[in-house]
């Protein structure tokens, strides 16, 4: 059923046309009905309707006024204009508005059918383009290149949970079935400023005289990739502004998979110097035994990659040769603390567990040293407290008292008890967040409140000065408010400004246009409409009951 909204302020007409069709064979629901354009706005607003049928003349905003308020905030919702003959030329002004269809008054109900149902077949064309499983598969075919470098940038950027490696890999066709895993780094070495003797003597510009550093880059990959096809062995990307080879190996041996490696690199180093005049330098990273771990071992080909200062460039670097590594280093990388960081201040628990699962996961503490083990659980621990400090003072007064036992950090019998302590000091620290900002909340909308009651008497009082006193946007605004007071702004300052009408109703002498202006309503018809609407009673009316004439 698509959700429709009448916008009629003649009510015979209204009720006519909502009496006369059966909106449930045709795929309608009428979800609601307006008498004017304002009104219309808080339905649309507050009900999301797949079309709106509004008359071209109303009370107070005009169908075109309507429609254009429509297009600005709901620009998916489908309009259909009802135009009398003479208004006609005056609505064919609206184009601009992109009205789907008008239908000129007077019209019968079968008039109406047929134009319900051109709009519902546009609305069901349009959701078939999207729904489409051949267009989707096409799309998806043309866009697996670039899904596939960016899931080999993600193994290479954080851990990944090794079921995501297993589907995404067998998604996207890339091996990645081995007992050891190795990712090395080929960096363009730094080329000084100057023409080359060639360029000089106006003979054809190398590569390495283009300066195009992006050139220079799809190159390179062009060469390791057919180096590593040739070799029947590895995987090449580009990955910030870097050529990256991912070695995969069955053999349970850390010396085939670096002797396979370091022979690859030397390949491509020397294809490139001789075929594109440019030096590299080549930066190998630490052995894993999981592909979740790769991201560690491309994290120490990059720091192989600084000892070209001291080894000179154009060569291969082993990071073992220059630096010590642990079998298994623990890393706490900077988008599993963004995860973990987004996890504490909107997450559940739920997902707190599932971030922890990642980060102590399949880590073989046997090969880690209590000093790595010990850096670990700090790196986790300061992206805590940091969150603390960022929600405020109560917070952090909270988890300072928690965190007394950071000196028992060594009194931890495993990895398992560290874990769950960690699991505990932010299950704490997300109740003391969620508990600051609900309070937070209510304070904010205290404000608003006061400000609005200050203020309802002014006739542009609107949410943006609201928001603009509060300091906050427009959105964000909307969102609390009408989670905290179960109505929008606009329904709010209409129950306030009616509240005050009934007061001096009852306790002035002042006639009903006087009180209108007084409460901030521009027109006192307008007043007069949402009085009877929401009391079932004129103004006046209610004065006389009221006074008990």
């Amino acid at each position: 059923m698509y959700k429709l909204i009448l916008a009629e302020d003649e009510e015979d007409v209204r009720e006519g046309i909502i009496a006369q069709i059966d909106w449930a064979k045709y795929g309608f629901e009428v979800v609601d009905s307006a008498e004017n354009g304002r009104e219309a706005t808080e339905a649309i607003d507050r009900l999301l309707p797949d079309v709106v049928v509004t008359d071209i003349q109303m009370p107070f905003m005009n169908g075109l006024q309507l429609a254009e308020w429509i297009r600005s905030r709901h620009p998916n919702t489908k309009i259909i204009i009802l135009t009398g003959y003479d208004e006609f030329e005056y609505a064919q002004k609206a184009i601009k508005l992109q009205i789907d269809e008008y239908i000129l008054k007077p019209f019968s109900s079968q008039e109406l059918i047929d134009v319900l149902l051109k709009v519902k077949a546009t609305i069901e064309a349009e959701i078939a383009d999207k729904e489409n499983v051949y267009v989707l598969s096409e799309h998806y075919r043309k866009s697996l290149p670039v899904l596939r470098e960016q899931f080999l940038s993600s193994l290479v950027s954080r851990r990944l949970p090794l079921q995501e490696i297993t589907d995404k890999s067998a998604e996207y066709g890339i091996n990645l079935d081995g007992k050891q895993f190795q990712a090395s780094v080929i960096s363009i070495d730094y080329i000084r400023a100057g023409q080359s003797r060639e360029a000089a003597a106006g003979r054809p510009v190398s590569l390495r005289d283009t300066g195009d550093h992006n050139l220079q880059l799809f190159a390179i990959l062009n060469i390791a990739e057919e180096i590593c096809q040739k070799h029947g062995t590895g995987r090449v990307f580009i990955h910030r502004d870097e050529v990256v080879l991912l070695s995969v190996s069955k053999e349970p041996d850390e010396t085939e998979i670096t002797g396979h490696t370091f022979a690859i690199l030397e390949e491509i180093r020397q294809n490139v110097q001789h075929f594109l005049k440019l030096t590299v330098t080549a930066g190998a990273g630490t052995v894993c035994q999981s592909a979740s771990m790769l991201f560690n071992s491309f994290s120490d080909a990059m720091q192989a990659l600084d000892y070209r200062l001291i080894l000179g460039n154009n060569r291969v670097i082993w990071i073992e040769d220059v630096e010590s590594r642990s079998n298994q280093m623990l890393v706490f990388d900077e988008l599993t603390r963004q995860s973990l960081i987004r996890t504490i201040k909107l997450g559940t628990v739920q997902e707190l567990k599932e971030v922890m699962d990642e980060l102590f996961g399949g880590l073989d503490t046997a090969h880690v040293s209590t000093q790595d083990y010990q850096i670990f659980l700090l790196e986790i621990i300061t992206s805590i407290l940091r969150v603390a400090k960022e929600s405020g003072s109560e917070t952090a007064n909270f988890i300072v008292p928690n965190m007394a036992t950071l000196t028992d950090m060594n009194k931890f019998n495993n990895m398992g008890e560290a874990k769950q302590w960690i699991i505990n000091v932010c299950t704490g620290l997300m109740d003391s967040i969620a508990s600051g900002r609900q309070s937070s909340y209510k304070q904010l909308i205290d404000q608003a409140k006061e400000y609005i009651r200050s203020h309802y008497e002014e006739s542009d009082i609107s949410i943006g000065r609201v928001c603009q006193h509060l300091h906050i946007s427009t959105g964000y605004f909307s969102s609390i408010f009408k989670k905290e007071m179960k109505m929008t702004f606009v329904s709010y300052l209409l129950q306030i400004r009616l509240e005050a009408a009934k007061e001096l109703l009852r306790s002035t002498e002042l006639k009903a246009f006087e009180i209108a202006e007084k409460i901030g309503f521009a027109d006192p018809n307008y007043f007069s409409f949402c009085f009877r609407k929401k009391y079932g009673q004129s103004p006046k009316e209610y004065k006389n009951s009221a006074r008990g004439g």
